[in-house]
Order: structure tokens, then C-alpha cells, then sequence
């Protein structure tokens, strides 16, 4: 992680939603067992902290490079089926609600339902 410097990681700044997440059309919905989760949880957590290292060496006044990362991390992340709800924050489907991580957490520890948001997550037994 070299370079430029530390940023103010804003997800409504770079038009990623925490409420509405990122919908692109034509791509199908998944439903996640736990199981499937986790086990893509390994890659979902490799994408994200090279998206993570490409920002940090950036520098300070590359907002269009930052964006551009940023949307090739969500276009990434899609394409597995997963839902992002903003910056290094993701859902996968269950069918009754979400199973949520977010960088830099070390596995999927948490559940929130369809009504409920970031706030309102659960701990994992």
C-alpha cells in the first residue's frame, strides 16, 4: 500500500448507495445458502483488498481513476451475485435476508433482514 495517502471513503460521494445498493439490469438474482456465502467469501475478500490497495496508491486528486476501481470492484462483485450496498459493503441473499460483510471484517459474521439495513445486523451464532 504505497502512495497516495489516506482517503475519506465516503460511499454516497461515488454514487454507491448504502440503502438502494446497486442494481444493474439482466443480471439474475442469487439466493445464498451460508455455506455458499462463505465459501465465496475467500474471493469477494481477494477483489476487495486488491480494489482496496489500487486506491491507496493513488493519488490524493484521482477522482476519476477512484471512481473507476470503485465500479470495477461493484461490476465484480455483481457478476457473483452479490448485492453492494456501498463502499467495500456487500449482501448476499439468503431468500429471507442478508448475510452482510464489509472490508476489512475477517469472515461473514453477520445477518440483517430485507426491511433492515446496515444498522440493524446481527451477529452469526
Amino acid at each position: 500500500m504505497s502512495g497516495g495517502g489516506t482517503y475519506n471513503l465516503q460511499p454516497t460521494t461515488y454514487n454507491l448507495q448504502p440503502t438502494t445498493g446497486y442494481i444493474v439490469p439482466g443480471v439474475p438474482k442469487k439466493i445464498f445458502t451460508y455455506e455458499q456465502a462463505a465459501e465465496l467469501l475467500p474471493e469477494v475478500q481477494r477483489l476487495t483488498e486488491q480494489a482496496v490497495d489500487r486506491i491507496d496508491a493513488l493519488a490524493q486528486d484521482a477522482v476519476e481513476e477512484y471512481q473507476l476501481v470503485v465500479q470495477r470492484w461493484a461490476e465484480a462483485m455483481i457478476a457473483l451475485g452479490i448485492e453492494v450496498k456501498g463502499l467495500w459493503l456487500i449482501d448476499f441473499d439468503s431468500g429471507s435476508g442478508y448475510y452482510c460483510w464489509q472490508h476489512p471484517e475477517p469472515s461473514l459474521q453477520h445477518f440483517h433482514g430485507y426491511e433492515e439495513g446496515f444498522g440493524a445486523r446481527i451477529m452469526l451464532q
